[in-house]
């Protein structure tokens, strides 16, 4: 086995040591001990991957990142032009994705982005621009911003471990709010916008 070989080896071992653990002990438990010990890796061998636990949190983050930003290219191909509006249904397939997810994969994703408070700031960006792709795809922008508000609470709330709604109906859950023909009957156009009577400036007298 080559050198690059046995290092990305070596990388996708800590990384599946670190999930174990997470799901395990809980995120406050990682520490790169931990990890050697879990993983079987020398010191040595972790710290050539990852020098500390924030590298180790970053390399989770990105490697679901990844995995989300792949799952969403597959999802948007296949979905075609079977929904009006794909943006929307787009986000919502990959909010019930996370759901889908292992609880230490979502906990490692929490941990990250606590742990590099800039993180949540390029995911509120990436989510701003989702959301104003949504309203300019949507005939009623709001009733399309509560379905995906929707979708990211049930999953936000599983990532937390205190979601109460049993997994079977938060399938239907999803179900019903990926189903454009559920929400037509609710949507209201967009008023036009109301014209002001431009009032005439009064002429100073000098």
């Amino acid at each position: 086995m080559d050198n690059a070989s046995r290092s990305e080896r070596s990388r996708k071992a800590a990384l599946a040591a670190a999930l174990t653990i997470i799901a395990r002990d809980g995120p406050g438990r990682l520490t790169l001990d931990a990890i050697v010990q879990e993983s079987g890796l020398s010191k040595g061998g972790l710290m050539h991957q990852f020098r500390s636990k924030e590298a180790v949190l970053k390399a989770l983050l990105e490697q679901q990142l990844t995995h989300f930003d792949d799952f969403t290219r597959d999802f948007r191909s296949k979905l075609g032009a079977a929904s009006a509006q794909p943006e929307l249904a787009t986000q919502i397939a990959t909010s019930r994705e996370i759901v889908a997810q292992q609880y230490s994969v979502a906990q490692a994703m929490l941990a990250a982005l606590a742990s590099d408070p800039s993180l949540l700031v390029e995911a509120r960006d990436l989510d701003a621009a989702r959301v104003k792709a949504i309203k300019k795809e949507a005939a009623d922008s709001e009733l399309a911003v509560l379905r995906w508000a929707a979708a990211r609470g049930l999953a936000l709330l599983a990532m937390l471990r205190l979601c109460p709604i049993p997994e079977t109906e938060v399938e239907r859950l999803f179900e019903r709010l990926l189903d454009d023909g559920q929400w037509s009957a609710l949507e209201q156009k967009a008023k036009p916008p109301v014209k002001r009577p431009v009032r005439a400036r009064s002429r100073r007298k000098n």
